[in-house]
């Protein structure tokens, strides 16, 4: 039901039907099903057609290019907050080798390079059939192409982020090798900018999308995305505007934090209050054939315990990836409700013991009864909405800007005032702490614990090499970490389909 109200609303108002799930070998090429030819005239048919091509790419990263590669899953696994778990260390080798900080280009998560390179692509096709629509409502004409320079920056800047210096195109690549040149970090962040830029610069978006237009972006949305890259890039030049943006959004009136942690998580909560922008999953479709299809994520079943038995039959059992680390459930506070909102304590005896096993096992995405009906591959297919970006984030982003990078309060909102609203929610009272440095770290920690936050809050506070490196032979981790490691190694398969040619990619840092 969820789904439809974007992807169908997209289909139906094309008056076609859309083939959902064609995706080409070369992700550099990949399009939709209905097209105009190059520079030629395009329908609003066309356009929409693109369009939701262009927005089903967030409901692939699960199963990314037929790889596990969730990308909430990605961030964390680097972080202090999970290990890789699962059968053993072989099980899914290239995520230990990651959580490791010890991958190669042979052995890498390559699934994220494939799926947003074609959302790159696909986003392209919008914007040129946009350029070239034919008897288009220029209102409504103004919204695809708002819509579709937002899912370009998003993906981008998941790319920027795992990848850094990565090739960058607007125009459709034609010719072998299918290739561009290799941009560095900083130039991508300039690329995805000025995309960022365009969406806010507009009025085209709403500040919140309702009804059947709930799951598209809002102009809430773009100002997040342009928060999380000039905070990630510490681009002070623009602290003062992306101040005023949170402000902004805060002072609209459209949102406001979820009453209860533990169930904005539920599947009749999506899209609640607190959403600025989710994906929008269905339980049907994926396959195990094929990645590029379908409407489903597979993170219920990969980061549930084994073979559970839950005595209340609520929750499932999985495959037992992404145990919770116990010091990251010790961080909390006596009556910190986000705790046991967020982890499940598993009692010895209910589930199977695998790798790296603490018996703590994240629960805002966990595995629930009812969300994954048959038929079909039902361990693909549960219809978790993940939730990009929330609310909760913009007050803490108000009150580190304000507080931490000592921007001036504006639009009458008090820094601390922010967090105590966090801090009210979490604890269910009145729990005030000063907003200090150490305690807005905390909080964000404590908040987003699942959420593919952790790692990059600690790249951009510079604290990454002291807290990622550890020796904990218990647990099977034993690693080092060094800035470099901040990016991925480019896959060995993508460095030789370009060998020799005139946009040779350069490997990232020191890997092999």
């Amino acid at each position: 039901m969820k789904l439809y109200k974007l992807l169908s609303t997209l289909i139906v108002a094309a008056g076609i039907m859309m083939t959902l799930s064609s995706c080409g070998d070369d992700f550099l090429t990949a399009s939709s099903s209905e097209k105009q030819e190059a520079g030629g005239a395009a329908t609003e048919g066309a356009i929409l057609s693109n369009l939701g091509s262009a927005y089903q790419i967030l409901l692939f990263d699960s199963y990314a290019s037929n790889n596990y590669n969730g990308v909430l899953f990605m961030s964390d696994l680097r972080s202090d907050d999970l290990f890789k778990g699962g059968g053993d260390a072989g099980d899914q080798r290239q995520l230990y080798l990651l959580s490791q900080f010890t991958s190669t280009a042979a052995e890498t998560v390559g699934g994220l390079w494939s799926i947003y390179f074609t959302g790159l692509a696909r986003c392209n096709n919008v914007i040129i059939a946009c350029e070239n629509a034919v008897d288009v409502n220029e209102n409504k004409l103004q919204q695809y192409k708002a819509e579709a320079y937002f899912l370009r920056a998003y993906y981008v800047h998941l790319l920027w982020k795992f990848y850094g210096n990565i090739p960058y195109f607007e125009e459709p690549l034609s010719t072998p090798p299918y290739m561009t040149r290799q941009y560095s970090a900083d130039e991508i962040y300039n690329e995805i900018m000025e995309d960022i830029d365009f969406v806010c610069g507009g009025d085209a978006l709403d500040m919140r999308t309702t009804d059947s237009n709930l799951g598209r972006v809002s102009k809430a949305a773009a100002l997040m995305l342009k928060a999380r890259m000039v905070m990630y890039q510490k681009d002070q030049s623009r602290y003062a505007e992306i101040t005023n943006d949170m402000a902004t959004i805060i002072n609209s009136g459209r949102y406001d934090l979820f009453g209860n942690f533990d169930t904005m998580w539920l599947d009749e909560n999506e899209f609640c209050i607190e959403s600025i922008f989710e994906s929008n999953q269905l339980p049907e479709g994926k396959t195990w054939s094929s990645g590029w299809q379908g409407y489903g994520t597979n993170l219920p079943a990969f980061i549930s315990p084994n073979d559970l038995r839950d005595p209340d039959n609520i929750f499932k059992g999985g495959w037992g990836f992404g145990p919770v680390r116990v010091a990251a459930y010790e961080m909390y506070e006596e009556g910190d409700l986000r705790r046991d909102a967020s982890i499940n304590a598993w009692p010895e005896g209910s589930y199977g013991v695998r790798f790296q096993n603490t018996g703590l096992f994240q629960r805002k995405y966990a595995a629930r009864v009812g969300y994954n009906p048959p038929p079909g591959d039902t361990d693909l297919n549960y219809c978790n909405n993940l939730r990009i970006f929330r609310f909760a984030e913009t007050l803490l982003n108000y009150v580190e800007l304000v507080r931490m990078l000592e921007q001036s309060e504006v639009q009458g909102i008090s820094a601390q005032d922010c967090l105590n609203r966090i801090r009210t929610r979490a604890f269910g009272a009145d729990n005030a702490i000063d907003a200090t440095p150490e305690n807005i770290k905390l909080e964000r920690r404590r908040e987003f614990l699942g959420e593919g936050m952790r790692f990059w809050d600690l790249i951009r506070w510079g604290e990454a090499t002291t807290v990622l490196t550890e020796n904990l032979p218990e647990h099977n981790s034993v690693r080092t970490f060094q800035d470099w490691m901040k990016y991925l190694p480019i896959p060995q398969s993508e460095l030789e389909k370009t060998k020799g040619t005139e946009f040779e990619l350069k490997q990232n840092g020191n890997w092999n």
